[in-house]
């Protein structure tokens, strides 16, 4: 018989069982299934910070939107991505630009960019470790970024059909 400890040990436990979850598929949506789709589009959380109790919320929310879909037989997709945040991007690169005694005019545009890209690479996983760390079952297949190519690339071809239609 396993005696149980008296104390439980979440980071002994979680991440193993979560581990397991993952490389089982079970977040995993089936492309060409012929079940009936169900999607959800995870509200991008900033690449900038960190989550806050408004997207535990919200989230936990979700979660249990698209598990009861999975149980319910259906095709569920969790799309996880993160937002660039422009703004707040820019900013958090020039502090660190300004530190080294040097502005993002000093660079020139394109190596500013690469500098923005190298930080979003170091800083972009706290978000998806939080996420993870919670329990979260979003299909990490198919994270996306707001400034992934595709996405970018339709978001323009929006704006500009909106602008020839004068809206």
């Amino acid at each position: 018989m396993v005696m149980l400890d008296k104390t439980y040990r979440p980071t002994e436990v979680e991440p193993k069982h979560y581990e397991q979850w993952e490389n089982s598929g079970a977040f995993a949506a089936r492309t060409g299934s012929d079940k009936l789709p169900y999607t959800i589009m995870m509200p991008p959380p900033n690449v900038t910070g960190s989550l806050h109790m408004g997207h535990a919320l919200t989230f936990t929310l979700q979660d249990v939107l698209i598990r009861y879909r999975r149980m319910s037989g259906r095709d569920a997709l969790w799309q996880p991505g993160t937002d660039h945040a422009g703004i707040a991007t820019q900013m958090v690169v020039e502090r660190q630009l300004e530190a080294q005694k040097v502005t993002r005019h000093d660079l020139g545009r394109d190596a500013f960019i690469k500098r923005v890209w190298e930080w979003k690479a170091e800083s972009g996983g706290t978000i998806t470790h939080q996420l993870r760390r919670l329990g979260a079952s979003p299909d990490w297949a198919k994270e996306r970024f707001t400034m992934d190519e595709g996405l970018s690339k339709a978001v323009r071809k929006v704006f500009v059909t909106l602008h020839r239609q004068g809206l």
